[in-house]
């Protein structure tokens, strides 16, 4: 008895999705990158070093698949305990990714923390692609740069590295499409619609945190977090009332938050309010004000609970 034998046909290979960690040093254009890419203001972008404190996610959905990044904090080098636990976030992401993303600021000399952190990327090479961020800029030196990763991280073939400007979206795509053909087939971990998965108590968080440091002097910045302790919907869903507390170390801080006349915590509150009606679709009416948490960032809880 003869059959005949059916033509093969390969099943479709399905989406690929993979997490992404982005390392690099402070500064480098990693929160620009993945608002960039996720088309929304995911993380914060301020010209103040060491401003990402948590591993944050922005999603981006392309007919490609899903790349769920991880904006680690910038790593840089320090015996503080604030920053340790950053570091640690950092190489926590790097462990835990399917690819990794290596920003690095072309405009700057490349030294000890550049160094220590294509060290830290080292082990990690086969799945990493790098960029090479501000290529815009009149600073840039991309030739140096490359020679460094040339020294540094020859593990990472010439086709794995782009020249890119995350500010003015210049080479994204290219990124996204590397990081894709690293990337396994398996199901998607969000719905389309999504481009980030944080809560809504830490994205209010993070937006009056960006719109404090933003607006205020050198030493403060690292010198605060926010704390949201009250949310409650009112009108049928349709306003979120929340209270939230800008949180300094020394009463002379406070002072300057607050600013004269109130003038300074008025501007945080109005400017944070422009971007949740960016962000949600309903209002928020926030009650924000500023408290002395004297030396936060030595206590081990209150580092816990904000970098979790």
């Amino acid at each position: 008895m003869n059959f005949e034998q059916e033509e093969y046909r390969p099943e479709p290979a399905g989406p690929k999705t993979a997490l992404v960690a982005i390392i690099g040093r402070p500064s480098a254009g990693k929160s620009t990158f993945l608002n960039t890419a996720s088309g929304e203001p995911v993380s914060i972008v301020s010209p103040i070093p060491q401003t990402t404190r948590n591993a944050i996610r922005g999603i981006v959905n392309t007919s490609f698949g899903q790349l769920v990044f991880v904006d680690t904090p910038g790593y840089h080098i320090s015996e503080k305990k604030l920053n340790l636990k950053l570091q640690q976030t950092a190489k926590d992401s790097l462990d835990a990714a399917d690819c990794v993303l290596y920003v690095i600021d072309s405009t700057r000399e490349t030294g000890e923390e550049e160094e220590l952190t294509a060290e830290l990327v080292k082990p990690f090479a086969a799945k990493t692609v790098i960029a090479v961020n501000k290529t815009d800029d009149p600073k840039s030196r991309p030739a140096e740069t490359r020679l460094f990763i040339a020294k540094n991280l020859s593990e990472i073939s010439g086709d794995r590295i782009y020249d890119i400007s995350a500010k003015n979206d210049a080479g994204i795509n290219e990124v996204l499409k590397a990081l894709y053909d690293l990337s396994p087939v398996a199901p998607h971990l969000y719905p389309e619609e999504y481009y980030t998965d944080q809560e809504v108590g830490f994205r209010i968080a993070e937006v009056i945190r960006g719109e404090a440091i933003n607006r205020l002097t050198q030493e403060i910045p690292h010198a605060l977090f926010v704390d949201v302790s009250d949310m409650e919907f009112r009108k049928n869903g349709k306003e979120l009332w929340v209270r939230a507390f800008i949180c300094v170390e020394r009463e002379s801080q406070k002072g300057i938050v607050i600013g004269k006349g109130a003038s300074m915590i008025k501007t945080i509150r109005v400017e944070s309010l422009k971007k949740f009606r960016q962000i949600f679709d309903y209002r928020i009416d926030l009650d924000l004000q500023v408290k002395v948490v004297k030396n936060w960032r030595q206590k081990d809880v209150i580092l816990t609970k904000m970098l979790s």
